[in-house]
């Protein structure tokens, strides 16, 4: 659940041990009422030449390109060119070897990791198994504050057992912990050059030595960040197409589209719903969708107020209209969802997904119902406050929403404004969420595996924003995540989720597949949420046009 950034979660990577194929990858979707019929496919036309630059805009700018604090969309789609992981989610949604050629479980408790023989970093000395201990152990470690140090819950010790070999021991199974070293937390980094930074790495006073298809040439605060391209890259298949690739900063949703159509930036994903239809008929280039593991959620972010009571969480679910909202928000590309975890989520296996999501009932929307519900709980006029913030349109259309929703049935909804570059705080310090009882998040997976989404519900996790606390959850919880068989696992995910809507500590809203705008000059780039880990910008050259 990863949620800091918000706007876009409809299919996902398959299991490393497997390489399981992503269901559904490319298929047409219908709207909701809004007329936007679209087709999800995992990649854009491929490139037809060479590019010496290209523009990319980003929505906000990164607050950190450290790959141990990069929990949001800005810094991950930054960094998915310049570092990489022991694993590589691929574009249409697999787990495939990355910095590690292989690996091996002779236990349930231990992880062999045989590494890439000759990777270079961008300063040409070569990647050995000490970069990968210190890399990973970095995330553990409570002093660098990473959101991802969750992750590592069960990790007992991280070892180097050979010049090109890492070995991690396990307090307990944990299935998920694997799956997801193809994200943020199996990221390799030069370990001297991590103690050559200290305190400037990932800013923009610091250096990254990383060992992806582009270096970072250049980070302006507050203009830009440019990046260029690394010609000792390891992966031919993946040799950067593009000299140099610039990326802005646009916080305002019309002035991006501006961008777009003015031709000022050459892309960029996570495209203003707002815009969708003036960029469809513009002629200046593709509005793409491609798949998403992720959906719009509300997060309880306080259990001691008004929210606290389960029938008022119910009825504020209730008295959602979701299908007006999918209009609004994002412009009737999307549905509502049936859970907390997306559809996409439950692309593990793919047979299972019609059986253990599909067959859910479509979330309710019965006003007097939940009038009668907050009448039952003693909560007329009590008063919820939700997070609102102008970084995209989608979010202040969802707490609009939620406040309507709640003046129907008896609620006093206020609405706290926060800032763009305060918004993804909200995600990563806890004190930054006082005062507040719901923000509006995107809830997305990094793998397929839909448990990955609810281990952010267990009782102490970080990325648990409202300390919810369910004996029962965590049980069931730990007692998927000790199963190795994915398609057992599968089965045992559809407990969490049913306590998880039974209980509603994040309420569904609706789910949306991921965008991007390409223009006229530049295609080649990957469509879906893989792009926070893949190296997409190496596969962005000149269109034919």
């Amino acid at each position: 659940m990863r949620t800091p950034r918000f706007i876009a979660f409809v299919c996902t990577a398959a299991v490393a041990a497997s390489l399981t194929a992503c269901s559904g990858a490319t298929q047409p979707r219908p709207g909701t009422g809004g007329g936007a019929d679209y087709t999800v496919s995992p990649t854009s036309p491929a490139a037809e030449g060479p590019l010496d630059s290209f523009t990319w805009s980003l929505y906000a700018e990164p607050y950190t390109l450290d790959y141990a604090l990069a929990y949001d969309y800005p810094p991950n789609t930054v960094l998915a060119n310049v570092c990489e992981q022991l694993l590589r989610v691929t574009p249409d949604l697999r787990i495939e070897p990355g910095l590690a050629v292989k690996w091996a479980r002779p236990d349930p408790r231990t992880l062999v990791y045989t590494l890439r023989p000759g990777v270079k970093f961008h300063d040409g000395t070569t990647m050995t198994a000490d970069d990968v201990v210190a890399s990973l152990k970095r995330q553990m470690d409570p002093a660098t504050g990473s959101p991802w140090g969750s992750a590592f819950k069960t990790v007992d010790a991280i070892e180097k057992t050979g010049p090109l070999e890492v070995t991690i021991r396990l307090g307990k199974a944990d299935a998920l912990f694997h799956e997801l070293l193809a994200a943020s937390p199996g990221t390799v980094v030069s370990a001297a050059s991590l103690a050559k930074e200290g305190k400037d790495y990932g800013t923009p006073e610091g250096r990254l030595n990383c060992t992806g298809p582009f270096s970072l040439e250049k980070w302006a605060q507050g203009d830009s960040i440019t990046l260029k391209k690394n010609a000792d890259y390891w992966d031919e298949k993946l040799v950067p197409k593009s000299e140099s690739v610039k990326f802005t900063f646009i916080e305002d949703a019309a002035a991006r589209a501006n961008a777009f159509l003015s031709g000022t930036a050459d892309g960029g994903y996570l495209v203003p719903s707002s815009s969708f239809a003036q960029l469809r008929t513009s002629g200046k280039g593709s509005l793409l969708f491609g798949p998403n593991t992720a959906a719009a959620d509300l997060a309880v972010t306080n259990f001691k107020g008004t929210l606290g009571d389960l029938r008022v969480r119910r009825a504020l679910s209730m008295a959602l209209d979701r299908k007006n909202i999918v209009k609004a928000a994002a412009g009737g590309v999307g549905v509502p969802a049936k859970a907390p975890a997306a559809r996409g989520a439950w692309s593990l296996v793919p047979e299972k997904t019609a059986a253990l999501h599909d067959t859910l009932p479509e979330p309710a929307y019965d006003v007097p119902g939940a009038k009668k519900l907050i009448e039952e709980a003693g909560a007329t006029g009590r008063k919820v406050t939700i997070a609102t913030s102008s970084l995209a349109p989608e979010i202040s259309v969802v707490a609009n929403a939620v406040q309507a929703a709640g003046r129907q049935i008896g609620l006093d909804v206020k609405l706290q404004p926060v800032s763009p570059d305060a918004y993804s705080n909200l995600f990563v310090d806890p004190a930054a969420r006082d005062g507040l009882d719901l923000v509006v998040t995107n809830g997305y997976d990094n793998t397929p595996d839909p448990l990955e989404f609810y281990q952010y519900l267990r009782t102490g996790d970080f990325g648990n924003y409202g300390n919810w606390s369910n004996a029962e959850y965590d049980l069931a919880f730990d007692r998927a995540n000790t199963e190795y068989d994915p398609a057992k696992r599968t089965e045992l995910t559809a407990d969490v989720q049913e306590i998880a809507l039974r209980e509603l500590p994040v309420i569904p809203v609706y789910e949306a597949p991921y965008s991007v705008f390409l223009g006229k000059r530049i295609t080649g780039a990957p469509t879906g949420i893989a792009q926070l880990y893949y190296p997409w910008a190496a596969t962005i050259g000149a269109s034919r046009s």
